[in-house]
């Protein structure tokens, strides 16, 4: 599988790792769209949230609580976050692994305009 999160996870492309444990694994983003922007992976490959098994539950939980120590130790409980998934090509999800986007250090304004 030529998956460039996958390879993250295997450690064959290198990356600014903040956080890992035995089902998911942090990283900068490359491109920041925020002051504080990384993204949170399972280590199994899953397509998208369309793609989610019973089995892979325990994947989103890991998520959401690295997301949460994550956010802490960075400071943005205060002021708050945004935490964004793309689901397939036409809801811009660009890399075909599940991945969540977390984006702080500014204020955001929603629906954008």
């Amino acid at each position: 599988m030529d998956c460039v999160f996958c390879k993250i996870v295997e450690k064959e492309i290198p990356s600014e790792i903040i956080y890992e444990d035995d089902n998911v694994i942090a990283f900068n983003d490359l491109d920041p769209q925020a002051p504080i922007h990384f993204l949170v992976i399972p280590k199994k490959h899953i397509e998208s949230v369309a793609k989610l098994e019973e089995s892979d539950l325990k994947y989103l939980d890991s998520i959401f609580l690295a997301i949460k120590k994550i956010a802490s130790e960075k400071g943005l409980d205060e002021k708050g976050y945004r935490v964004v998934t793309n689901i397939g090509e036409g809801g811009g999800q660009s890399v075909p692994h599940l991945h969540f986007h977390v984006l702080g250090g500014r204020g955001f304004k929603w629906p954008p305009g």
